[in-house]
């Protein structure tokens, strides 16, 4: 009962929205209009292309393209619903009619929650009414429906996607200072969104359904991370307080580098503050990237079982010598081929960084695992296949592995930090200063430990590897 009456103000709050909204014909028409004729636009569509891939045999592309349809049905009328969450803050701002309800007894939180609720609900019912329209629609035409595992699927897709982008929407409207600017930040949303449907798009064509299960787990976790995120940075004073944000480029530089340098005098104390501190802030999101790492092996050695393959024996061992043969077109040490394998490291860090800005770190460790996954794929299909493992690994893996893997661990925990700690509320300090503070803990960490352990690792995967896999595998 006290949880209950601790949510009630927000759902009273959610109440009142969600019917002012149903009020307003400016957004009831064009949210319904295009919610009821959009899906009589795809079942056009479905008929016409059904009809051609008929002709020529192709029925298997009219199977999957009845649930992408419905995907791309019940996604677009959340995309046109999305002006509702960005106006939830700053719209009424901009009208002068939030200030009452900013003065009311309630809480931050209830505030918060209330408002997402109320903007979430007219974009779930659009997306419901407008799927139901283009099943009704396809059905009256005969033509067979989706499997009801395939239509649960795709429902919890529309279902999380559209609290995705309601929930980044009420974070942006939170935080930002005008309608205008809140527009321009909604690309933002918009843009990762539709790359996600598009590579949605690609996985139900090629007929992976199981991985699509997988994006509904992850889109969950951001979907709460998100709602996290602006119940820690939400306060009504400065919301009220805010009129316009100044683009203050040495304030940004001043707070970078005072996280970058930690105000260190010299070269060593830095080093001394990068390590002491990183193992302090770095325990618990190293544990739980390395168990992911674990996970990531696991799980591929698992795929064999989907994708089995056998490797002879004979096709292994080399001619003329076995692997020591290979020795002769290795040179003594190339700088080159130092530089490109580090710089191939670097560049997988840094994509799992730009990949973990826009899911609080939630995709940011998939470059790690997917990496892990590939070699415990290959790992497994050497063991089927009649061939010993353990020399392979000494021989071809743990000599630069066991520097490479701890700091590509390293720099994904960075990641997650990054993550977790925009989700944490912060007292007395913006989004934005948060997110610089967290860049320049990422920056130190990858300068002064990841960067050199990834290059002295490059050395010996270049030099020192190629060698004792000869004396090992011979």
């Amino acid at each position: 009962m006290r949880l209950f009456d601790a949510v009630l103000p927000a759902l009273v709050i959610a109440r009142r929205e969600v019917r002012d909204q149903f009020r307003d014909w400016r957004i009831i028409f064009p949210v319904v209009g295009l919610t009821v004729l959009f899906p009589f636009l795809m079942n056009f569509t479905a008929n016409q292309i059904l009809n051609f891939v008929r002709e020529y045999g192709a029925n298997i592309i009219g199977e999957r393209l009845i649930p992408f349809l419905l995907m791309i049905v019940g996604f677009f009328p959340t995309s046109a619903s999305l002006v509702i969450s960005l106006e939830t803050f700053v719209g009424e701002k901009e009208r002068g009619s939030i200030e009452p309800l900013l003065n009311t007894p309630l809480k931050d939180w209830q505030l918060y929650m209330g408002k997402l609720l109320s903007s979430t609900v007219p974009p779930l019912i659009s997306s419901y009414l407008g799927m139901g329209v283009y099943l009704a629609g396809i059905s009256i035409n005969r033509i067979p429906l989706p499997e009801p595992q395939m239509l649960v699927l795709i429902i919890s897709l529309a279902t999380v996607q559209a609290v995705v982008m309601v929930a980044g929407g009420v974070v942006v409207s939170s935080q930002a200072t005008s309608v205008r600017a809140a527009n321009l930040l909604a690309s933002f949303i918009i843009i990762p969104v539709a790359f996600l449907v598009q590579g949605e798009a690609i996985l139900m064509f090629w007929g992976n359904y199981q991985t699509l299960w997988w994006a509904v787990i992850g889109l969950t976790v951001l979907a709460f991370l998100l709602v996290r995120v602006g119940l820690a940075h939400f306060q009504r004073e400065e919301l009220l307080g805010r009129e316009i944000d100044v683009l203050n480029i040495r304030w940004g530089v001043r707070v970078f580098w005072r996280s970058f340098s930690g105000n260190a005098r010299s070269l060593l104390e830095w080093y001394r503050l990068v390590i002491a501190e990183g193992y302090r802030l770095l325990k618990i999101p190293f544990l739980i990237v390395t168990i992911l790492v674990i996970a990531g092996v696991v799980i591929g050695m698992d795929q064999v079982n989907q994708f089995p393959f056998t490797i002879p024996a004979s096709e292994i061992s080399l001619s003329n010598g076995g692997y020591s043969s290979i020795l002769k077109y290795l040179p003594f040490f190339s700088l080159g081929h130092v530089i490109a394998v580090w710089w191939q490291n670097v560049r997988v860090l840094l994509l799992a960084f730009v990949m973990g800005i826009f899911t609080f770190g939630v995709l940011g460790v998939l470059p790690v695992m997917a990496t892990v996954g590939v070699a415990g794929y290959l790992i497994e299909i050497l063991n089927r296949s009649g061939i010993q493992i353990l020399p392979i690994v000494l021989g071809l893996i743990a000599p630069h592995g066991i520097i490479e893997i701890p700091a590509a661990i390293l720099a994904t925990a960075l990641v997650l930090r990054a993550g977790a700690i925009m989700a944490t509320p912060v007292p007395g300090k913006t989004v934005g200063e948060v997110w610089l503070e967290s860049l320049g803990i990422w920056a130190r960490t990858m300068t002064g430990v990841v960067i050199p352990l990834l290059f002295i690792a490059a050395v010996i995967e270049v030099w020192v590897t190629p060698r004792l896999a000869s004396l090992i595998l011979n």
